[in-house]
């Protein structure tokens, strides 16, 4: 199966979720929460992460997370995630119970998708708040990918679709790279097995996109291609490289929330979107506080095609 075939499919039964002038979402991606090991690359930025989800809840955003939201290639129990990382999946049961929260699953969670899995470790998390268990993601589904589909209020009151181009594919973006899509079971060994215990000699990943160069153009060049083909925004995660496409390029990537010291994003409001960047800042009494950046400048989504 070819590369172009696999990410057509992940949106054959794709979600489709309403894209408008009042329309607030914040795009995120590859977390890769992990269990507060050296390995756990997540762990030094969450607390820029939850301030940004704070940031985002209080402003009625929509959260979307583009896949390996958590770290199981790496680590096999998702219970010792839950429990290192009690803050985050604190507010992000706050989004699901508000039905504010959509979630794709990536290479590194593929797992998310067996409705087992689901059932047996996302239904409850432990809340040190209330010292007891708590819902976090009871009935979710985890989906390859999802469609934003614009549309304007008419005079009569009522919302008409735009012309077709104009919708917002989503996806994680492991389905360009065969050795993490089709091959995922061999990379999940590799990374368990082999590349875990390099990466703390300082070794990189080879099988990874965001750290093999030439996998990351690889991957970011099909992704484009099949924007462009297809007439479509695209936005993936999976490379961590954050950037906005053009009209001629139509690929858009949140970039990662382990980035060292920053996590990014893509805002989508008043249908333009923008890439921001969160990391520390200093007032001038040198107290810090979480920093919103935007990186670039905004596109309006009436920009393309």
């Amino acid at each position: 199966m070819s590369s172009s075939t696999r990410i057509s499919q992940a949106f054959d039964h794709a979600p489709i979720l309403p894209l408008s002038p009042d329309s607030r979402y914040i795009l995120l991606s590859d977390c890769h929460r992990g269990i507060g090991n050296a390995n756990d690359n997540f762990l030094k930025n969450e607390t820029l992460y939850t301030a940004a989800l704070d940031f985002y809840f209080r402003r009625g955003f929509t959260c979307i997370e583009l896949g390996d939201g958590d770290e199981l290639w790496e680590n096999r129990s998702i219970r010792k995630i839950k429990e290192m990382h009690k803050k985050s999946f604190d507010i992000l049961a706050r989004y699901y119970e508000a039905g504010r929260l959509y979630m794709l699953y990536g290479n590194h969670d593929v797992v998310k998708k067996d409705h087992s899995f689901r059932e047996k470790h996302l239904c409850t998390y432990y809340c040190d708040r209330g010292l007891c268990k708590r819902p976090l993601f009871p009935g979710i589904t985890f989906h390859a990918g999802i469609i934003l589909e614009p549309t304007m209020p008419d005079f009569g009151g009522e919302s008409e679709n735009l012309p077709a181009g104009k919708e917002i594919y989503l996806l994680h973006g492991h389905q360009a790279d065969p050795l993490n899509s089709t091959f995922w079971y061999l990379s999940r060994f590799l990374v368990r097995y082999v590349w875990k215990p390099l990466e703390k000699l300082g070794i990189p990943d080879p099988t990874s996109a965001a750290k093999n160069n030439h996998r990351k153009k690889r991957s970011e060049k099909i992704l484009t291609q099949w924007a462009a083909e297809n007439g479509k925004i695209l936005i993936a995660g999976h490379t961590h490289h954050p950037m906005i496409g053009t009209p001629g390029s139509p690929y858009c990537n949140t970039g990662c929330c382990i980035h060292p010291g920053s996590v990014t994003g893509i805002e989508i409001e008043d249908m333009c979107m923008t890439l921001v960047k969160w990391s520390v800042g200093m007032h001038p009494d040198m107290t810090m506080y979480a920093m919103r950046e935007v990186m670039g400048k905004t596109v309006c989504i009436m920009d393309y095609l």
